[in-house]
């Protein structure tokens, strides 16, 4: 993923969170994701694989696609 990609990612990964309501460790119970590996991805430390990213969105009740699309 190139840096503005990973840029949209995360903080989508963290608009999205906050819109359900979830934590960093609620939404590591749910992914089975640890929660320090969750805080990493919001960093832009590390790049999920696709399961992972799946399992999120699943978590997060969206499409997958919505993590990388520019947030109005």
């Amino acid at each position: 993923m190139t840096n503005s990609t990973i840029e949209i990612f995360k903080n989508n990964l963290k608009y999205y969170r906050n819109q359900r309501g979830f934590t960093q460790d609620k939404l590591s119970e749910i992914t089975g994701i640890s929660s320090d590996y969750l805080s990493e991805i919001e960093r832009g430390k590390r790049t999920p694989s696709f399961k992972r990213m799946l399992l999120i969105a699943d978590a997060l009740e969206i499409e997958v696609y919505k993590l990388f699309k520019p947030i109005d």
